[in-house]
């Protein structure tokens, strides 16, 4: 069967076994190295006064939700793309 890609998708390495993660989307068990990870940063303020917050110089603070999903989800939510085989190969 030919091969895809030269890391088989993964950035292992030599590195020996990775543990897994559960994907944020389907709860599929991903290699940790497989899986992509999205960080999103979000506020509890409306952004309308938030804006109008930030104005007078005031600080409004974040929470960092970070998500993993599998290649399925991640394709299926637009955070990577399908590529042909010359794309693949662009760095």
């Amino acid at each position: 069967m030919p091969k895809k890609r030269k890391s088989r998708g993964r950035a292992k390495g030599s590195s020996g076994k990775k543990g897994h993660v559960q994907c944020s989307g389907c709860g599929k068990l991903v290699p940790r190295d497989k899986a992509k990870k999205v960080t999103k940063y979000k506020t509890l303020v409306d952004p309308m006064i938030g804006r109008e917050l930030r104005q007078q110089g005031a600080y409004l603070p974040r929470t960092k939700e970070t998500r993993l999903y599998c290649i399925n989800c991640a394709v299926h939510r637009n955070v990577v793309r399908v590529r042909s085989k010359e794309d693949r190969k662009a760095r």
